[in-house]
């Protein structure tokens, strides 16, 4: 790559990208332009990322258009879409459109797993083995497996002597599974779970919903789009792509400044009415500015949330379980999700609530889920119990750094990383996405854009000076880990056992994988960096 020299033999790749969801694509659009040899790595066999993989019945977005769509003019201009909130077949529709327009396919291998990498120090190079058994050697590496891409699967005693269907959510059949007539059981109530339970309960003869910890959804408050209403707003798109980098959410919604005591209570719980009603995300990312600080002022927000879901249940009971009186855990520190009619569900006589808390899982029998106070029959069992989120699709791949350490190893007892970008004694190797960078607490699309924007001046930085060789050193990296942790210890959000926290995963170190302090600081952080040239690596042309 570049100016090497003739003591470097040369790679087969300039870069090799992992994963085709927004920021793998973005990746390479662009590194292309800069000339450079790149092939993209995807196990589906379509574009599309989380939204290949995603295509359980009720499975939709849950940020709003045109916040979920990249901000190329040359893709939303002629691009159409059907509802504020689209579903997974309209997103796949999409990736086939920015395709259309990027010309992608051709350097992509798809139905391709990475199994596994290692580093040559000798030749500067990553030598990555796919399940197909093809070796790719490449200069360097871009992984932007998501921060959904391992699915969790609780270990149920007798789970593998289930004699109905059962499917984990991210796992669901490509050709669908019909839910008509079926007596189906849910296991879990995050974002799968309630779009899941939503379409079930609508045909169904029977669905029986396990919650462990109730969902703090939020209204999406969905609404159909025209073409005429589309080809209106475009006038005002570029406004919003370049707002929703300024905030630090990755939305737009405008940022209030504001403090939950500053305003009056009529005031606030008309502020609260206005969010709800705008639906989405705007009450989680659109209100005041302390709500994820201050436990008094989180406490206004979930009071107004659980009297919204006791209006909608009718009966006290289940509505109790659904919205309890005491909080689970602060409101927002779980990543809320967004129903349409979920709780309007728990009204009809084919929908049964099963409260883990009170009566846990036993196991699985042959014919359906018992707990403690029985067993519950189904003939469909479907798994929405989350992910290993954040670092599981990084480390279940076998990458082998410079002195042999993987990077599972490397973040066994924590997780490190300078800018949540790549890690010691892994050189030339960059994640998008992932650990200790926005990722969860950023608009997915936004995150793809700006952060991708980061790795593409830096691959052209290295390309112009000839340099061959980039990693972060161990201090660099001990510094951004005490920063995560820092700022995340000022913050409500330790205070619940969320996937943000990697609590959701027996054995995992409990702590802050999201960068805590916002897009705005994150990337004033990542441009300082390379302002200073690229301080916290350490950079090295051919030796």
């Amino acid at each position: 790559m570049g100016r090497g020299e003739a003591t470097v033999s040369e790679p087969d790749h300039d870069v090799v990208i992992v994963g085709a969801g927004f920021a793998g694509l973005y990746q390479l659009h662009h590194l292309r332009q800069l000339g450079l040899r790149v092939t993209l790595i995807e196990a589906g066999t379509g574009l599309g990322g989380i939204w290949y993989w995603n295509c359980y019945p009720g499975a939709r977005v849950d940020s709003h258009v045109p916040l979920y769509e990249y901000s190329d003019e040359a893709i939303w201009r002629d691009w159409y879409w059907d509802e504020r909130f689209p579903d997974w077949q309209a997103l796949r529709r999409y990736f086939d459109h920015v395709d259309s327009v990027w010309g992608l396919r051709d350097d992509i291998r798809f139905q391709t797993r990475v199994s596994g990498g290692t580093w040559h120090e000798d030749e500067r190079c990553w030598e990555l083995r796919t399940d197909g058994g093809d070796v790719l050697r490449t200069r360097f590496v871009v992984l932007c497996t998501g921060f959904a891409a391992k699915a969790y699967v609780p270990d149920f005693p007798g789970l593998d002597t289930f004699a109905g269907e059962w499917s984990h959510t991210a796992h669901w059949p490509q050709g669908g599974v019909d839910l008509t007539g079926r007596n189906v059981a849910v296991v879990g109530t995050g974002a799968s779970g309630v779009q899941v339970i939503q379409e079930a309960a609508r045909v169904a003869e029977h669905v029986t919903v396990f919650q462990r910890t109730p969902i703090l959804a939020l209204a999406m408050q969905q609404r159909r789009l025209t073409r005429e209403g589309q080809d209106e707003a475009k006038a005002h798109y570029p406004e919003i792509f370049e707002r929703r980098t300024q905030t630090n959410s990755g939305f737009a919604y405008p940022e209030r400044g504001v403090n939950t005591f500053d305003v009056s209570e009529a005031e606030r719980l008309e502020t609260y009415e206005r969010l709800w009603q705008e639906g989405g995300f705007a009450f989680w990312a659109g209100g005041y500015s302390d709500l994820l600080i201050d436990e008094a002022a989180n406490r206004t927000a979930y009071d107004f949330w659980r009297s919204k879901v006791h209006e909608r249940v009718h009966d006290p009971a289940v509505a109790e379980i659904l919205a309890p009186t005491e909080p689970p855990h602060p409101f927002g520190v779980k990543r809320p999700s967004l129903e349409q009619w979920y709780f309007d569900a728990f009204n009809q006589d084919n929908v049964d609530l099963v409260d883990l808390r009170a009566t846990p899982i036993e196991a699985i029998t042959t014919t359906g889920v018992r707990t403690t106070d029985g067993e519950h029959p189904c003939d469909l069992l479907v798994m929405a119990t989350g992910f290993d989120a954040v670092t599981g699709g990084l480390v279940s791949i076998d990458l082998r750094g410079s002195d042999g350490e993987s990077l599972r190893d490397h973040w066994a007892g924590g997780v490190r990383t300078h800018l949540g970008l790549a890690s010691h004694g892994f050189p030339n190797l960059v994640y998008l996405y992932g650990p200790q960078s926005p990722s969860g607490f950023c608009n997915g699309p936004t995150c793809a854009e700006v952060q991708g924007d980061w790795v593409v001046e830096l691959m052209t930085h290295l390309r112009d000076t000839g340099t061959t060789r980039i990693e972060p050193t161990a201090d660099a990296e001990e510094e951004w880990r005490a920063m995560v942790h820092g700022i995340a210890e000022m913050t409500l959000f330790p205070r619940a056992d969320s996937w943000y926290m990697g609590a959701n995963i027996p054995g995992k170190p409990r702590e802050m994988l999201n960068w805590p302090g916002g897009l705005q600081l994150y990337l004033a952080s990542c441009r300082d960096a390379a302002a200073a040239g690229y301080r916290g690596f350490e950079l090295s042309a051919s030796a």
